[in-house]
């Protein structure tokens, strides 16, 4: 009963605004070392950060990506460090590639602990002006490559982790009633987003892709439980994270029927969210995973989302666009008074 209060306690304190775990006073370098794991979209953004700190801490890393150049970037970055790295040019949407990259990693590795379902991509447009080819093109990625990478990985990660199972037998000889211990750890870690909490116009596709990851994930989670077997799942939350996702966006000219900007503007406005360092990201989702928590936010922004979805579930868009109206009336004024502090006196 006190360790599921403490593991409560732990859980709801990341929900709060400003707090990000201290890594000196979490070294969760244990749990990864002399382990392995699998990650998609490994050629930039948070699944290159994510390499490089599992690398850090001794785990050995089955690296994928669909880009080849950014793939073997992130393996050159990971030479060094006294571990096997093994890289495979894949598109998750494909999901006989993946089961056939999950089988090779076993075959590289000799086992998997982790698989990391990190590579997604994004689309601008309405419900009305969006494709059904450009609707799948968004699903394929962002949710079924999670869901194949989930199936190809879950058994090898279920038989790896039964492999170090620990046994021990009472005095008279039979098996005691103590809950199954395992030497090794086992984790899956699926990507969702902000978006996965609130819904947003223009990111209907997007929005449709990561609401699934979570229902996926939480349900996997639940399952994973009841059986006791060593391996569990978290579902991460990432706010506005710097990376390549919005110059690799799609989109298309409906937008501008809701007052949005299309083309370059709307790329630059895209990126002008993206605040939050990719590294402190990946190191945020690994500490999420060694401390099994079920849900990972990342950035005050995700927080905050999150938190006024819980307070106004039927109305937080009308809460948020007020809040993103107060916040554009105050900036004109912030940049005055910058500009003023700035001005040489006359």
């Amino acid at each position: 009963m006190f360790n599921h209060v403490t593991a409560m306690a732990s859980s709801l304190r990341q929900h709060l605004p400003f707090y990000t775990p201290n890594r000196q006073n979490n070294d969760i370098t244990p749990y990864y070392r002399d382990h392995v794991a699998a990650i998609t979209g490994a050629g930039s953004g948070m699944g290159c950060e994510l390499a490089i700190h599992l690398a850090q801490m001794g785990c050995h890393v089955a690296l994928s990506d669909i880009n080849s150049e950014q793939l073997a970037e992130t393996k050159q970055l990971l030479v060094g460090y006294d571990i096997n790295v093994s890289t495979a040019v894949l598109d998750v949407s494909d999901n006989k590639a993946v089961q056939a990259w999950a089988d090779s990693v076993m075959s590289d590795h000799g086992k998997v602990n982790f698989i990391f379902n990190n590579a997604g991509v994004a689309l601008s447009s309405t419900v009305e002006g969006c494709s059904i080819s450009e609707l799948e093109w968004v699903m394929d990625i962002n949710f079924w490559g999670v869901v194949y990478g989930t199936k190809a990985f879950l058994p090898l990660i279920k038989n790896s982790i039964k492999q170090s199972e620990v046994t021990s037998d009472s005095s008279d000889g039979s098996k005691d009633s103590k809950p199954r211990q395992f030497a090794e750890h086992g984790h899956i870690i699926n990507v969702s987003s902000l978006f996965g909490l609130t819904a947003q116009p223009s990111q209907s596709a997007y929005n449709s892709s990561k609401f699934a990851v979570r229902g996926f994930t939480e349900s996997l989670r639940q399952e994973l439980e009841i059986q006791h077997c060593g391996v569990s799942a978290t579902c991460v939350h990432p706010g506005g994270i710097k990376t390549n996702i919005a110059n690799n966006a799609r989109g298309n000219d409906s937008v501008s029927d809701i007052g949005m900007h299309t083309g370059d503007k709307a790329i630059k406005s895209f990126n002008k969210l993206l605040k939050f360092d990719a590294s402190d990201a990946a190191w945020i989702i690994l500490h999420a995973a060694a401390t099994d928590q079920p849900r990972c936010l990342i950035g005050n922004d995700a927080k905050m989302v999150d938190a006024v979805q819980r307070a106004f579930p039927s109305h937080y868009s009308q809460v948020l666009n007020g809040v993103n109206k107060v916040t554009r009336k105050l900036k004109p004024h912030r940049s005055k008074k910058r500009s003023d502090k700035l001005s040489p006196a006359s």
